[in-house]
């Protein structure tokens, strides 16, 4: 099966929705090698062909499972990873590393665990405040005149560092979280995206599961990486029930899931800016990514999508611990 494409920038076109392969890894609870295998070889088959992982996903298991089915399909997969974060999500953050001889060891270590000569999207994850992004970006533009990389991507940049950034080298696509709850990223990172010709690829589009209606916040399990951030905290997550509630009934009124209204959503707001938009929802069930699919083909009025709009002043809890972390403390 094949999606329609979404250009994003610097002439990289890919399947209009994205696959977030940080959920194959122990982040939201444990999960076998082999059922991760079985959910990406589901997803290429069903035409999500864009990829996206990270080093420090599983300690760079993420990269190796991904890299098993790249083995068989590469040429069917455009792939993204990512590099600037030390530690994992799972045992935590614990600093940032953006100095040139990092971007090309991170580089040669993530091309060795996914088995192939050259990632397509090479995203620094985070930035190191203490080093100029035009020394990260210049670094990382080496590799694409080395054939090592095809496109960069910045995430969680403020519209500032990201216009520094593609000064150096054309930037295809910012990915920071941005989804019905979480909108700070429309302020100034999506304008100046739309102005400078780079495409956005939202992480979390569906409030790591949390629009969707189907996750009970207290019964997580004790490993599970949502318990860092302030919207699953005790006595926040029954307020958000409230903008569950408004996805919830725009789904009831166009026939559709929850999941799918809020990818709908974010699709639409791209053609608001006017800038490519590819969410990357992640899931371990392959059900779920039909579903997703489905998002492709949802409608929604403009009436739904004033009453959708109205939800994220709803939110209660900021969507990092630390807002230092996400451009929307250094905007």
């Amino acid at each position: 099966m094949e999606l329609s494409h979404t250009d994003l920038g610097d002439g990289l076109s890919v399947s209009g929705l994205g696959f977030g392969g940080m959920a194959l890894t122990p982040v939201y609870g444990e999960v076998e090698p082999s059922e991760a295998l079985a959910t990406l070889n589901y997803a290429v088959d069903a035409g999500v062909s864009f990829i996206d992982t990270a080093n420090v996903y599983g300690g760079g298991s993420n990269e190796e499972v991904i890299g098993r089915m790249l083995a068989k399909r590469r040429d069917e997969v455009t792939i993204a990873t990512k590099f600037g974060i030390m530690g994992t999500p799972a045992a935590g953050y614990t600093g940032t590393r953006g100095d040139a001889g990092y971007v090309r060891e991170s580089a040669e270590a993530s091309l060795r665990r996914l088995g192939t000569d050259v990632i397509d999207l090479y995203y620094l994850h985070r930035r190191d405040l203490t080093v100029p992004i035009e020394e990260t970006v210049g670094a990382m533009s080496g590799l694409v005149t080395e054939g090592k990389v095809r496109h960069l991507g910045l995430s969680e940049v403020t519209a500032d560092e990201l216009r520094a950034a593609h000064a150096v080298h054309p930037i295809a696509a910012v990915q920071s979280e941005w989804s019905i709850w979480s909108r700070d990223v429309e302020q100034h990172v999506v304008p100046a995206a739309a102005e400078l010709g780079v495409g956005f690829v939202p992480y979390s589009p569906l409030g790591r599961g949390f629009l969707t209606g189907t996750v009970n916040a207290a019964s997580l399990g004790k490993n599970d990486f949502r318990h860092n951030f302030p919207r699953f905290a005790t006595g926040a997550v029954d307020a958000n029930a409230r903008v569950v509630d408004v996805v919830q009934a725009v789904a009831a009124d166009v026939g559709a899931t929850p999941a799918q209204v809020a990818l709908a959503w974010l699709l639409a707001q791209g053609e608001r800016f006017g800038l490519g938009v590819v969410p990357i929802p992640g899931t371990r069930k392959p059900a779920r990514i039909e579903e997703n699919i489905g998002a492709l083909s949802t409608v929604l009025t403009d009436a739904h999508l004033v009453e959708l709009a109205s939800a994220a002043a709803l939110a209660v809890g900021e969507r990092s611990a630390d807002p230092n972390w996400v451009s929307q403390g250094r905007e």
